[in-house]
């Protein structure tokens, strides 16, 4: 293929594969911003049909966006990063979606106390992201003397009143999806992986690892029809699990709950009891450095409030903040597509106290991993959110320039070593 531009052919030596000139690395990295938002906006937009809601205008958008990166279509810089921060913007109608869609089909979640750990008798996990795949598992398993546990992201699905009706959901196990190389193996039952986050299964559980539709892994086992038996039927042939509960805690933080608390929390607010809100989460990784998100957590001052979602939250979850102002200081508000929740929040106190989202005491502290944490962090820029802290290392597809705009018009910042005094001090 050639390009008009450097008159080079695609051959690895001149132009990129991606559609822009190699010679223009801002370009390039535009263009994979973009390719990145687009994937993790079409991975909610998925979950969203499933449960009935769509968008022409996002459809649309997607496919003026994709057609953005073709070959000889767009060399201006502006224009791109326009489609860059639109992503943002169509991603946040798709989170709505998203979220009209889960709590339409299985009620407004609640805040819930949960069991962590395991009782005694047979046993399914399910990991991932997908509620309709899980409410399936557990119609169908209702009666069958089967409990079924949550993994990973899943585990807010033990807060929605049309899930936990069932009294064989029987609390979560384990931790974020990193830990599946030594939590599977540990878990004597049948594993269902519904959506990413699912790793390459070891000899040791690859036989019991199931996936649905699109999720696959090497030989494994995959259901594409929502016909859960054969993971019924596993499970009450192997070993069943020993009663093992590890402890108990609360989930369910809804935007919806703590909007239902704006009154309270404005209160608190202006008589000086809350003083600072942190949101910190996303999309968790397993490298170094990802233990700054536990030093801030346990660094916030007594008068502060901590929100979470995502798989983040497991590197902050596991101490007791206590209370302020009558309310738990941590807050787990959570899957990462429940980031739409967050800036519910944050525009219900911003019209509370009559301000921009900027001039709230918020701070916003995010892990980044995979392309849903891309699509999230531009639905942040697209409603011109400034000061976020990004972490722990810059993503490597955006080049020093790009990275400089985006420090202009949003004061973007990168983590520090460790969280500086500023962060966690009160003024």
């Amino acid at each position: 293929m050639f390009c008009n531009q450097c008159e080079q052919t695609q051959n690895g030596t001149g132009c990129t594969d991606v559609g822009v000139c190699g010679k223009d690395e801002d370009m390039q990295s535009l263009q994979e911003i973009l390719l990145y938002g687009l994937k993790g906006m079409a991975a909610y937009a998925h979950h969203a049909r499933r449960l009935g809601k769509t968008d022409e205008n996002v459809s649309a958008f997607i496919e003026e966006a994709l057609f953005a990166t073709v070959t000889n279509v767009n060399f201006d810089l502006e224009s791109l990063l326009e489609l860059v921060i639109e992503c943002g913007r169509q991603n946040i109608r798709v989170m709505e979606m998203l979220d009209e869609g889960h709590t339409e089909r299985f009620g407004k979640p609640e805040p819930t106390v949960i069991q962590e750990g395991t009782k005694a008798g047979p046993g399914i996990l399910v990991t991932g992201h997908d509620l309709l795949d899980l409410a399936d598992l557990l119609e169908q398993s209702a009666g069958q003397g089967v409990n079924v546990y949550t993994h990973g992201e899943m585990m807010p699905a033990l807060s929605y009143p049309e899930l936990k009706k069932y009294p064989h959901f029987a609390g979560h196990y384990g931790g974020p999806w990193q830990n599946q190389q030594w939590e599977f193996p540990a878990f004597s039952g049948p594993i269902i992986g519904t959506t990413n986050c699912v790793l390459i299964p070891s000899d040791t559980y690859s036989e019991r690892l199931f996936t649905t539709r699109a999720t696959a892994v090497p030989n494994g086992n995959r259901i594409l029809d929502n016909d859960f038996s054969a993971v019924i039927e596993m499970a009450k042939q192997l070993p069943p699990l020993p009663e093992n509960i590890v402890k108990e805690s609360t989930i369910g933080f809804h935007h919806s709950v703590i909007i239902g608390l704006a009154g309270k929390i404005v209160d608190a607010v202006k008589s000086g009891e809350i003083q600072r809100f942190y949101l910190i989460g996303g999309c968790d990784g397993a490298e170094a450095g990802r233990n700054y998100y536990t030093q801030l957590a346990e660094a916030t001052p007594d008068e502060s409030v901590i929100l979470t979602l995502g798989c983040g939250k497991y590197r902050i979850r596991d101490k007791d903040y206590g209370t302020v102002a009558g309310l738990p200081r941590f807050l787990d508000m959570g899957q990462c597509n429940d980031a739409y929740g967050a800036v519910q929040v944050a525009l219900a106190l911003s019209n509370a106290f009559d301000c921009g989202v900027n001039e709230l005491p918020l701070e916003i502290v995010l892990s980044w991993f995979e392309q849903k944490a891309v699509a999230v962090l531009l639905s942040l820029f697209a409603l011109d959110v400034k000061g976020i802290r990004l972490g722990p290392v810059p993503p490597a597809f955006v080049s020093p320039n790009v990275f400089k705009i985006l420090q202009e018009k949003f004061d973007l910042k990168l983590i520090e070593a460790e969280p500086p005094a500023e962060l966690v001090q009160l003024a």
